[in-house]
């Protein structure tokens, strides 16, 4: 079963009705027991960083997460937001990151000079780095669906799982053992996304 957390943040219903029509059961839950229950977990996310780190401490959240996915080793997954919240720190804002993989979020800079529209919005493909279980069978010509401002800077290259451009090269999808996050919605990018959420439910324990 995944856990897939509710902490205010976004459209947690498609992660779930995406992961039923692959056979996979998911929960929508706040609760800490049924978290650390699960198999597998997904944070989402759409909005503001310091408003997702605020309310996933609120709700003591954050120490769930990291007892999941450093105490318990089971694979964690973060979505847009929720990747970003992943990270270290973002300039969106001044709390910091779970701290779960080393990069720090940043603005499109180069896209703006280059009269490109922020938000980067529409879809995109994506370059993958190395060989993974999460992107097993995704190559170029995989499309996926982008809503951000703000992308990963990663201060490693082991971490950086897929790449996209958007007036650069951005990191699309980062890693960190079986800790993931992907910039895009793969609930919103069809059998595309369905390839990735399937790839992470077939995943077990590190």
């Amino acid at each position: 079963m995944i856990a897939i957390i509710d902490y205010d943040m976004g459209n947690v219903g498609s992660i779930q009705n995406m992961l039923e029509h692959l056979g996979v059961d998911a929960v929508i839950t706040g609760n800490h027991q049924d978290i650390l229950k699960a198999d597998q977990l997904i944070i989402p996310g759409v909005g503001s960083f310091d408003v997702g780190m605020k309310n996933l401490i609120d709700r003591g959240l954050d120490q769930v997460i990291k007892e999941f996915a450093l105490k318990l080793k089971k694979p964690v997954l973060g979505i847009c937001l929720g990747m970003q919240l992943l990270g270290l720190s973002s300039e969106e804002g001044t709390l910091p990151g779970l701290g779960l993989i080393d990069f720090n979020n940043v603005k499109f800079r180069p896209a703006q000079e280059l009269n490109l529209r922020v938000p980067h919005m529409g879809w995109n493909t994506v370059n993958v780095h190395g060989m993974d279980p999460i992107t097993k069978d995704v190559d170029h010509t995989y499309r996926f669906y982008f809503v951000h401002s703000y992308y990963a800077k990663c201060n490693h290259d082991e971490n950086i799982l897929m790449s996209a451009d958007y007036g650069m090269e951005f990191t699309a999808a980062v890693k960190n053992g079986f800790i993931y996050g992907v910039q895009f919605h793969p609930e919103k990018s069809h059998h595309f996304g369905m390839t990735i959420l399937n790839n992470f439910a077939r995943l077990s324990h590190v």
